[in-house]
């Protein structure tokens, strides 16, 4: 323990120096959650680019963004026990390595083929970088220092909601050296780069005392039975729907079943099951868990057809769709930040289920404008369903999580956000799965060569997708009626993530598109 005044004179030097060391650990590792953050929004303004120029099917299209999103939940929990076992230092500069190496990757990939292969690694990847994040912090700051440290955590979370989709806007339409849509994936090399020669020098490192086991049998069964579910739904579309697939989603539930039981005894066995499914016996915990599966599902699909409807629909450039993406950012980012501060102390309950009713009145008004306006549709027309849904998400995506573990003991409280934030990117993968339903079984052939005149079926897709948003918003109203009326004095999650490893640090990077 450090004191104001060193007991003798050599012990003054080092203090300094330990707060410049770690205010650098700080800055590389929120840098990380930056690159991490932007990753996931940037990818979305750049799709219509990246099809024009691979040939790449809807299919693979769903693949480039879900295989993100389904590496990234599938990994999360074991990345962050790997921090506590072997150092989180140590796994967040291999995570920064291999994240930096496959955006590489993705950056060179020649076919649609590869460039799924590589956001499947560079998900993988973010699962052993991010969830080293606050525990790395919680470690490096002391207690009084911590709510500075996050409050700058969740400006860069909102930074890069906001700057996300005008990065890729910019990268993309600029088409820098003719390379079109790469440069959005090799702008992580040089960032990469200095984050892992900093992260080296300044990060120190660390582990749990108490760490619980790898459960490598629970991931690969939910792996499997995942895979089964989303792997046919995603490509039964282009393969006429084939009995294998039917066969495939029919037998999901009952590898997951097994995923269960194994999982209860692993938690007899040894105490360190991949998932704690007591949790769920808290009914306001496993009714959150149902919110964030359903709010990751309505944003995913609902961020991947608004980019197609602006830019094969309506015939946008990049730039433009993501100058027309501002509106909701910033709205998004503003009404979080009250909803925390103000509204929910005050409302509880009431201000998330007023957020729900705001999107949902923000979609039922895009639908509106789309069957009123067709292909006419202006930005500024836009504007208003897009401020009400950046609203509505945000008075949902900053309490929800405290909501949802309130009433979890204190000592799962790590756990319980870890599977929380799984739960939220599973959501965005099974929407973006449902994409091949909801918009692009209405689709048809037609846009798929990203010409400058879109057919009208983009405009009856996209109708058709919003009226599954505003149903999945629906569901999620209902569900919110479970959660506490008020949240009680919370324990912190951060003081239970470094014995965790759960990565409760990633917030809702799949919201904003």
């Amino acid at each position: 323990m450090t004191t104001t005044v060193p007991a003798a004179h050599e012990a003054a030097d080092p203090a300094p120096a330990a707060d410049r060391r770690r205010w650098t650990a700080l800055a590389v590792v929120l840098t990380a959650s930056f690159m991490d953050l932007v990753d996931a929004t940037i990818v979305n303004i750049a799709i219509p680019s990246i099809q024009r120029d691979t040939g790449a099917t809807f299919s693979a299209l769903q693949w480039v963004t879900a295989g993100y999103a389904l590496a990234f939940a599938i990994g999360l929990i074991t990345g962050g026990r790997l921090g506590d076992i072997y150092g989180r230092k140590k796994l967040f500069l291999l995570g920064m390595a291999g994240f930096t190496l496959a955006s590489a990757l993705c950056g060179l990939a020649a076919t649609p083929g590869m460039l799924v292969g590589a956001r499947v690694l560079q998900g993988a990847m973010a699962a052993l970088m991010v969830p080293q994040v606050l525990a790395i912090i919680h470690v490096s700051f002391p207690a009084h220092e911590r709510g500075k440290v996050f409050g700058m955590f969740g400006a860069v979370i909102g930074l890069g909601a906001v700057c996300g989709p005008l990065i890729g806007a910019l990268l993309t339409e600029g088409d820098l050296l003719g390379l079109q849509w790469r440069p959005i994936f090799l702008i992580n090399l040089p960032v990469g780069i200095a984050g892992i020669l900093l992260g080296r020098r300044f990060i120190t490192e660390s582990r749990a005392p108490r760490a619980l086991r790898l459960d490598l049998v629970g991931t690969a069964l939910a792996t499997v039975g995942l895979l089964m579910l989303l792997y046919p739904l995603t490509q039964g579309r282009e393969s006429g729907w084939p009995l294998w697939g039917f066969v495939s989603m029919a037998a999901s539930p009952l590898v997951l079943a097994v995923f269960v039981r194994y999982e209860r005894a692993k938690a007899r066995k040894d105490g360190s099951p991949l998932v704690e499914l007591s949790l769920f016996k808290v009914k306001t915990f496993a009714a959150g868990v149902g919110v964030q599966l359903t709010f990751g599902a309505v944003s995913g699909l609902f961020f991947l057809i608004w980019t197609l409807y602006m830019q094969l629909g309506l015939g946008w450039g990049a730039l433009h769709a993501g100058l027309t993406g501002v509106p909701f950012s910033l709205a998004c980012s503003a009404a979080a930040g009250i909803s925390v501060q103000k509204l929910v102390p005050r409302f509880g309950r009431k201000v998330l289920q007023a957020g729900a009713l705001i999107m949902l009145s923000g979609a039922l008004l895009y639908i509106w404008e789309a069957g009123r306006y067709g292909t006419a549709m202006q930005s500024w027309q836009m504007a208003p369903a897009m401020l009400l849904m950046g609203a509505g998400m945000g008075l949902i995506v900053a309490p929800i999580t405290d909501s949802a573990i309130s009433e979890v003991p204190a000592e799962h409280s790590g756990s319980a956000s870890g599977i929380f934030n799984t739960t939220g990117q599973l959501g965005m993968a099974l929407g973006l799965a449902l994409s091949s339903v909801a918009f692009f079984g209405v689709v048809g052939d037609t846009g798929k060569t990203g010409g400058a005149a879109p057919g009208a079926s983009f405009i009856d897709a996209t109708t058709h997708a919003l009226w599954w948003v505003a149903g999945g918003l629906a569901l999620v109203f209902g569900l919110l009626f479970l959660l506490p009326r008020r949240v009680r004095t919370q324990h912190p999650a951060e003081h239970a993530a470094p014995q965790t490893g759960a990565g409760t640090e990633r917030q809702q990077p799949v919201l904003v598109s």
